[in-house]
């Protein structure tokens, strides 16, 4: 990860605007108040930890796009099989 075990305000940053409702405004103040923290070094630490998630999903699905454009799959006979390993255990 970039600026790994580097302070925070050593790290190189752009500067970014945007609209927030009031309401995520307030929430975001009044956490920054109870922990200590500034309201940037929240906004950045939850937009790492979202865009991380989102990266992760995206590779995942491209990896099942992968696999299913190259065919690989299950066939009708292994999910058969699967799905009677449930229904037997289930009775």
């Amino acid at each position: 990860m970039a600026g790994a075990g580097l302070g925070y305000d050593e790290i190189a940053m752009s500067i970014m605007s945007l609209r927030l409702p009031d309401e995520l405004a307030e929430t975001l103040a009044l956490l920054a108040k109870a922990t200590g923290r500034s309201k940037s070094f929240l906004a950045v630490d939850a937009l790492r930890e979202y865009l991380a998630r989102e990266a992760w999903q995206i590779e995942e699905i491209q990896k099942a796009l992968n696999e299913a454009h190259a065919g690989d799959f299950a066939s009708a006979e292994e999910v058969a099989a699967i799905a009677g390993k449930w229904t037997d255990n289930g009775h």
